[in-house]
C-alpha cells in the first residue's frame, strides 16, 4: 500500500481513494435523485433544473457537506479497527450532522435548497451506497496485495519495538516478513519470528520480494551493511529509520528511540513566517466566530454552575499555564472543581473520574464545555484552536528534567484542540506525559493548516463519543 503525499502528511492511497469514491457517489447522488423525482418527464434533468436551479452547484454543495462529516467522524483514519456495525453508526451520526448543516444552509441561503423530493431520494441513496462502498472496502483493503513487504533489519531491544504494532490497524499497509538478527548482536524477539539464518541481505531481498528494510540495530558500529543497505536502495528497496517507521505506522514520534540527529536531518518542523500569519488570521477568523456561535453553551454553563455553587464561588477559573517558546500566560476555563481541589496550593495531576469534580463540572468536561472560555486564548493570541495542551509550570519544570525533549513540545502555540488529545485518553502521570508528548512531537514535526483542519474536524468525534475525556 503506497503513500500519497499532500504537504506534510502522508494518506495511504486506498483511504484518499475510498475518501474519492465516496465524494463521486455523493455528486452523482443528487443527478440521479433528480432524474428519479422527475422520471416522469420528457427530459428529467432539464425539468428538474426548471423546478429547483442549476444541479451542478448543488451536487457539489452535498458532496462538500456530507464528506466533511465523514471525515469529522473519522471514517478515513487508516487506524481505526472496529466492527462494521460501529462505522455504520459513524456513518448514521455523519448524515444526521449532515442533515442539522443542511438546514442551517437552505434557512440562511434558500435559493441553493435543493427541493424536499430531490433532497430526500439524494440522502437515502448517498447513505445507502455508502455503507455498500465502506463495507466492500473493509473487506478489500488488506488485501495482501495492496502491502508492503518489509524486513527488519535487526532482532535486538530496538528491533523488539516493532512488536508494538499488535493490532491489525498498526499494520496497516505493511506485511513485516522477518527479523534479520546481526552478528553479535543479543536477541530480543520471538525466534520464530527470525528469517532463515545464512541468507544474506541480498537473497531474503530476492526470496520475499522485499520493498522496505527498516533500520533497529541496538548498536550500529561496525554492524550495519553499508554496501548490501545501498546496493539494495539503489535497486529500488525503501531503506527507513525505527523512529520514522513507528512514526508512519502509529502517527507519533518515539522519544525513547529518540537522537538529536534524527530532528535535524528529519523532513518536517517546519517553522516560518508565512506559516505562523496563516495560522494566526485563521485563529482570528475562527475564534471571533466561534465565540459568537457558543454563546447560548457559555450561558448554559454560567447558569449551571451559578446554580450548583448557589452563587458563592467563582464562575471562571484562571489558572497559569506554558505557551509558546516557555512563556506563561493565564489559561481561562469554567470552573469544574470543587475550591478546595489545591487546598495545600500544589499542584495535582487530574485524573479520570477525579473526585474533586462537581457533578455539573463532569457534565461539562465530558462534552469539553469546560474548554470553550479558552477560544478568548485563542482570540487573544495566547493559543491556537490546535496544539499540544498547554500544562502548568510546575509540571512543565518537573517533565522536561524527567523526559528528554519534552521542552520541544512548546515550539508551536498550546492549542484549544490537539494531536495527542484526539489519539491518547487523558494525562495523569509521567508515563501518560510521555505517550501524549510522542503524540505533540508528531504534531509539532508535521503542523500545518490541513492537518489543523483534519483535528478540528475529528474533534467532533471525540466530543460525541466523549473520547478523551476526562
Amino acid at each position: 500500500m503506497f503513500d500519497i503525499r499532500i504537504g506534510d502528511q502522508h494518506i495511504k492511497a486506498p483511504y484518499l481513494l475510498l475518501a474519492i469514491a465516496d465524494a463521486v457517489v455523493l455528486f452523482l447522488s443528487v443527478y440521479i435523485a433528480a432524474y428519479l423525482r422527475y422520471y416522469t418527464e420528457i427530459n428529467p434533468l432539464e425539468v428538474a433544473s426548471n423546478n429547483v436551479g442549476d444541479l451542478f452547484p448543488r451536487a457539489i454543495l452535498h458532496s462538500v457537506v456530507v464528506l466533511t462529516t465523514l471525515i469529522s467522524m473519522g471514517l478515513y483514519q487508516t487506524q481505526r479497527r472496529e466492527h462494521i456495525v460501529n462505522k455504520l453508526s459513524r456513518l448514521t451520526v455523519s448524515f444526521i450532522i449532515a442533515f442539522v448543516a443542511f438546514g442551517f444552509i437552505f434557512y440562511i441561503f434558500p435559493d441553493i435548497y435543493l427541493g424536499r423530493g430531490v433532497f430526500l431520494i439524494a440522502a437515502s441513496l448517498s447513505f445507502i451506497l455508502l455503507i455498500i462502498f465502506h463495507f466492500v472496502f473493509s473487506q478489500t483493503v488488506n488485501l495482501e496485495a495492496l502491502k508492503r513487504n518489509v524486513l527488519i533489519l535487526g532482532a535486538g531491544s530496538q528491533a523488539s519495538w516493532v512488536t508494538k504494532l499488535r493490532r491489525k490497524a498498526d499494520r496497516s499497509g505493511i506485511n513485516i516478513i522477518g527479523y534479520m538478527p546481526i552478528k553479535n548482536e543479543e536477541i530480543s524477539v520471538d525466534k520464530l519470528l527470525i528469517v532463515e539464518e545464512g541468507l544474506s541481505l541480498h537473497e531474503l531481498i530476492k526470496k520475499y520480494d522485499i520493498d522496505e528494510i527498516v533500520v533497529a540495530l541496538t548498536d550500529r558500529r561496525n554492524n550495519l551493511p553499508l554496501k548490501e543497505l545501498m546496493d539494495a536502495r539503489l535497486k529500488g528497496v525503501k531503506i527507513v529509520e525505527l523512529v520514522t517507521f513507528l512514526e508512519r505506522q502509529l502517527s507519533k514520534v518515539y522519544t525513547n528511540l529518540l537522537n538529536p540527529s534524527w530532528i535535524i536531518f528529519s523532513v518536517g518542523f517546519k517553522q516560518d513566517s508565512f506559516r505562523y500569519f496563516t495560522k494566526r488570521i485563521f485563529d482570528l477568523v475562527a475564534s471571533a466566530i466561534l465565540l459568537v456561535i457558543a454563546s447560548p453553551l457559555y450561558l448554559f454553563a454560567v447558569v449551571s454552575i451559578w446554580l450548583e455553587c448557589k452563587g458563592k464561588e467563582s464562575i471562571f477559573y484562571h489558572q497559569t499555564r506554558v505557551g509558546l517558546n516557555g512563556k506563561n500566560f493565564s489559561l481561562l476555563k469554567f470552573r469544574t472543581m470543587r475550591s478546595d481541589a489545591e487546598l495545600e496550593g500544589k499542584a495535582v495531576w487530574a485524573s479520570q473520574d477525579d473526585p474533586r469534580v462537581t457533578k455539573i463540572g463532569k457534565f461539562l468536561r465530558t462534552y469539553r464545555v469546560d474548554e470553550l472560555p479558552q477560544i478568548y486564548n485563542v482570540f487573544r493570541g495566547d493559543m491556537s484552536l490546535v496544539g499540544p495542551r498547554p500544562e502548568r509550570p510546575e509540571f512543565v519544570e518537573k517533565l522536561t528534567q524527567d523526559i528528554p525533549f519534552y521542552g520541544e513540545r512548546h515550539r508551536v502555540k498550546p492549542g484549544l484542540a490537539g494531536w495527542a488529545q484526539m489519539k491518547y485518553p487523558y494525562g495523569s502521570s509521567v508515563q501518560d506525559a510521555i505517550e501524549k508528548l510522542n503524540y505533540d512531537l508528531y504534531y509539532v514535526k508535521h503542523h500545518s493548516l490541513i492537518f489543523d483542519l483534519v483535528i478540528l474536524l475529528q474533534t467532533a468525534e471525540v466530543v460525541l463519543w466523549g473520547k478523551g475525556a476526562r
